[in-house]
């Protein structure tokens, strides 16, 4: 009587063990690469404000990469429904926080536009709205038509990218995609040699009797 051949159960247990392989690898590539996300800001997302703070702020939930220790990267714009901008342009980024000068003209809506360079060195941005009602003997800045430069030190585009939204994941982080699909690609193919070689050296035995 002819012995069953155990081949496909040896296929089957070699490409599990390399895709559970690839498994940890993948999932520990991803997390190192996550970009910032905003957590607080002042003032906030849709706020009535009734008192001018001293600085406008937006706190992320990790570190900022403020490399050159200039703010090269970020930037954060305050205008109004005009289309004005209010304050120097000047930010200030400190751990997990970036901040401007306050400064706001009359009454009425205002946007926050941010845009910060994440932990891992991809580019997130954002923007809000917010009311402003100022207290009585408040003396309104006029606002400019153009946009504040910090003196000629700034030369960031905060407008943000398409697609950002509340979280502040404005950009496409193609680096950690193509690692994983290379991983992964990389994985398959050893699995897939695996198999062929199984399969062929199968071939070549005779069962036994």
């Amino acid at each position: 009587m002819a012995r069953r051949s155990r081949l496909p159960l040896v296929m089957l247990v070699a490409l599990a063990a390399m895709l559970g392989a690839a498994v940890p690898v993948v999932g520990a590539v991803a997390p190192a690469q996550a970009h910032n996300y905003l957590v607080s800001s002042t003032p906030k997302a849709g706020e009535t404000l009734t008192a001018l703070p001293k600085d406008f702020m937006i706190t992320t939930n990790d570190i900022l990469l403020n490399i050159d220790g200039n703010g090269a990267g970020f930037g954060l714009q305050v205008t109004d429904s005009a289309g004005k901008y209010y304050g120097d342009g000047c930010v200030n980024v400190e751990g997990p926080e970036m901040s401007t000068a306050a400064s706001l003209g009359a009454a009425g809506t205002y946007t926050v536009t941010w845009q910060a360079v994440s932990t891992d060195g991809h580019t997130v941005s954002d923007s809000y709205e917010f009311t402003w009602q100022p207290p009585a003997g408040f003396t309104p800045s006029t606002g400019s038509t153009t946009v504040p430069d910090c003196n000629g030190t700034a030369s960031v585009n905060t407008k943000p990218a398409a697609g950002s939204g509340t979280t502040g994941a404005a950009t496409v982080d193609t680096g950690t995609l193509s690692t994983v699909l290379w991983i992964g690609g990389a994985f398959l193919a050893v699995a897939a040699a695996v198999i062929v070689t199984l399969v062929a050296t199968g071939r070549k035995k005779k069962p036994s009797a």
